[in-house]
């Protein structure tokens, strides 16, 4: 099953002061297993670009659509069995204790 992970910064962060994981670990580990397809970091909210179309005419402003501290910067779409493989992957990543980690199942479209 395929989910996308969300990874957002957070203002409470965890405060256990043992080192964080190793981000390049975290990727090559699950890389290898075929856990992770993809996924890379967000340029900061200040390069957003959000674009809306209202009553047929375009609507483009800078920045994010929603103003808030906590914010997504970065991705990984995972491959996992089920959605308690997809949380124990999570529950290993970095930002697991920096920030947080939002796990989406991917839907499918109707017709």
């Amino acid at each position: 099953m395929k989910y996308m992970m969300f990874v957002c910064n957070d203002a409470e962060p965890d405060t256990d002061p043992t080192e964080l994981p190793d981000i390049h670990k975290w990727v090559a580990e699950n890389d290898s297993r075929g856990r992770r397809l993809t996924g890379d970091a967000l340029a900061p909210t200040s390069a957003a670009t959000t674009v809306r179309v209202r009553d047929g005419e375009l609507l483009v402003s800078e920045g994010p659509f929603a103003e808030t501290a906590e914010v997504i910067v970065g991705f990984d779409l995972l491959d996992c069995a089920d959605l308690d493989e997809a949380i124990e992957v999570a529950r290993t990543h970095p930002m697991a204790r920096e920030g947080r980690l939002e796990l989406r199942p991917f839907a499918a479209l109707s017709d």
